[in-house]
């Protein structure tokens, strides 16, 4: 491999965890080294012309609510380095046979849109958008019970509801159809069933970033949250190497730290003999989660959507009321794919119009299936965005299918299909990869395991980054 024979830390793998590992250690002061199979850096956060010549799509994630938030990459000076966020008008639409429900960046405004509900959402709402700074620095890595205790109200306030099932908080909270499916479609990120705990914690997640953040995507594509950490961590003296597969920890320079943005079940194939066998027991029993099945678009129009109000949202969830969503998310959980999934649209090109040629759009979508699941969605993906958006096959100039081994083929860390690195259950929230103290810090000397099978799990926040090497600076780099 290339580069220097010795390094303070070696880092495989340049995901936005792998960047966020090497950035700290940079910052600290630590010669470190970057090594990525692919040609470009990124793991989640790429971007290419899968359709047609023109069409800028991201491969993996697309709007990052957790990234704009993230209180790491908040920290750091990213825009010196060409990322640029677009904030869409309204983060997130989810129609309904009687309109869309819109989750706007404003709190009243929301609330306005929801009738009867307004006010529930305001009580729901305001205290945690108050409270986002301590939640996300308490709740966005290890399960720490003094961070807990320093702001016990505003975490508390979140806790007890966190906890619930999604759809029992949702029925518990609100009473229209349009608030409890606004909701339901944002906890059902947590790939769980939505009478499940802590299922309700994805949805508080992600509704209160948007008041606060946003669901911005970058302009030009994920490619450049990737291409802007990678020129700051050279910045900072850090080394990246692409077309650099690490199959082996020897082949590896001499480091007194390794740092694996990788998935427990690439960890085994690479450290297995160094791993003592009770700790490699525990890895081959990380459970997955459920898949993803993904679509990529080419349009010759935006897509027809029967309620204009969606035209204004970054995010489209389709997938109708909490009845419908809650049974499709059941349906995956019981190893079926769904007849009619919960299907997440972003429209990025509306908004950004680097993305497509003029007059021309692209569209990302994607829904839950059984890990691994050969099933094609294609047509019961295509069938609900039409449920609301006639007319909208009849605008598709290309597309590009992305089943689960797809994925996986892509990035191996997508066990699957898996795109959040592990089941995100309670039993496997905090737990990832094993039961620790210190989830990042493996039995052997030096090395961390740094992706999103750990603390806090999947997601363009590099928070795992950030924590793994937190680990490492007090361990082996102190």
């Amino acid at each position: 491999m290339g580069g220097r024979s010795a390094y303070d830390a070696v880092v495989i793998g340049s995901g936005p965890n792998g960047l966020a590992a090497a950035i700290t250690l940079a910052l600290a002061g630590r010669s470190v080294a970057v090594f990525e199979a692919h040609d470009t850096v990124g793991g989640g956060m790429r971007s290419g012309e899968l359709t047609l010549p023109g069409f800028i799509h991201d491969i993996c994630s697309t709007a990052h609510p957790l990234g704009i938030a993230s209180p790491f990459f908040r920290t750091l000076p990213l825009e010196r380095y060409g990322l640029e966020w677009v904030q869409p008008p309204a983060p997130l639409a989810h129609p309904l046979p009687t309109g869309a429900a819109v989750l706007e960046r404003s709190i009243a405004q929301t609330a306005a849109g929801l009738g009867a509900d307004g006010p529930a959402w305001r009580r729901l709402m305001q205290p945690l958008a108050r409270d986002w700074d301590d939640i996300a620095r308490a709740f966005l890595g290890p399960l720490r019970p003094f961070a807990l205790a320093t702001h016990p109200l505003a975490l508390g306030r979140f806790g007890v509801r966190a906890l619930l099932p999604a759809s029992l908080l949702a029925r518990l909270t609100f009473r229209g159809d349009a608030a409890r499916a606004l909701f339901a479609g944002m906890a059902a990120h947590a790939m769980l069933p939505l009478d499940q705990p802590p299922s309700a914690a994805f949805g508080l997640m992600l509704g209160v970033s948007a008041h606060v953040a946003g669901w911005p995507f970058a302009r030009g594509g994920s490619q450049r949250i990737a291409d802007a950490l990678a020129a700051y961590l050279r910045t900072l003296g850090g080394e990246i190497f692409t077309s650099a597969p690490v199959d082996s920890l020897d082949a590896l320079p001499s480091a007194r730290a390794i740092l694996c943005d990788i998935a427990p079940r690439q960890l085994l194939r690479l450290a297995a003999k160094r791993l003592p066998a009770s700790y490699a027991a525990a890895l081959r029993r990380y459970r997955y989660g459920p898949g993803a099945f993904k679509l990529d678009y080419a349009l010759d129009a935006p897509v027809p959507w029967t309620d204009p109000a969606c035209l204004r949202a970054g995010t489209v969830h389709v997938g109708g009321t909490l009845a419908e969503i809650a049974a499709g998310e059941q349906a995956v959980a019981h190893g079926e794919a769904p007849e009619r999934p919960l299907t997440l649209v972003v429209q990025q090109s509306l908004f950004d119009p680097t993305r497509a040629p003029a007059g021309k759009q692209t569209l990302w979508a994607y829904c839950h299936v059984p890990n691994g699941s050969p099933v094609d969605m294609t047509a019961r993906i295509e069938a609900q965005i039409e449920r609301f958006a006639p007319g909208f096959r009849e605008r598709v100039l290309a597309r590009h299918v992305s089943g689960p081994a797809d994925l996986e083929r892509y990035n191996p860390n997508y066990v699957g299909g898996d795109i959040n690195g592990g089941l995100q259950d309670f039993a496997q929230l905090f737990t990832r990869p094993t039961l620790s103290l210190d989830p990042y810090r493996t039995p052997v000397a030096g090395l961390y395991i740094c992706s999103s099978s750990t603390p806090p799990g999947g997601g363009v926040h590099g928070m795992c980054g950030y924590w793994a090497a937190q680990a490492a600076l007090a361990g082996s780099l102190r």
